[in-house]
């Protein structure tokens, strides 16, 4: 062999480089992307499955929705107090922010009860407010019912759901929803006067 001169690969064999790019079909990069799909998919599938067990109903405050309508409202206004921490508190609205001095208010409080269903509270000097329209309006009468003492008019609304209902004055109060009767009973058992 003559000094300074590359020794040259045998005939028959290949480059490192060579073999190399010979290794890399389409075969073999499918073979080694699939482990790491499958790894992707069950952390996916395990995020997934830890999110379903997680706590998903919103719940909220009502305190500064019932005393802002319980300082505005030309009426003594009334709500639940003292449920069961089972009875969940979903939604409060009023429209106490926006009436005028002496204008109707209307109190809205939404619950998710024990049993996973709906309850729903109103009380309002306006007969015609929409959410007592929208609950009363087409609504069947079945009766009294004794509440702690306290008659409540029953009647199924026309969505098929069961609501409580009684004046007190010029104020409408209204227990409604899905929830089973002694749940709503247990709702329209717990108003009282609110504190504004």
């Amino acid at each position: 062999m003559v000094a300074g001169t590359a020794e040259q690969p045998p005939a028959g064999a290949t480059s490192p480089a060579v073999e190399r790019a010979n290794r890399m079909s389409a075969a073999n990069m499918i073979r080694s992307l699939v482990p790491l799909v499958v790894i992707c998919l069950l952390l996916v599938a395990w995020q997934a499955f830890r999110a379903s067990n997680e706590e998903t109903v919103r719940t909220v405050d009502p305190t500064a929705t019932v005393q802002l309508a319980a300082a505005r409202a030309g009426y003594e206004v009334q709500a639940p107090a003292g449920l069961p921490e089972e009875y969940r508190t979903t939604s409060a609205r009023t429209d106490a922010g926006t009436a005028d001095e002496g204008a109707p208010v209307t109190l809205e409080l939404g619950y998710l009860t024990p049993s996973g269903e709906y309850a729903g509270f109103i009380a309002s000097d306006d007969a015609g407010a929409d959410p007592v329209r929208a609950v009363l309006e087409g609504a069947t009468e079945e009766g009294t019912v004794d509440v702690d003492g306290e008659p409540w008019t029953r009647l199924t609304t026309g969505r098929g759901e069961t609501a409580l209902t009684r004046e007190s004055g010029e104020v409408v109060l209204v227990v409604t929803g899905s929830a089973p009767d002694d749940e709503l009973r247990e709702v329209a058992a717990a108003v009282r006067p609110a504190e504004g």
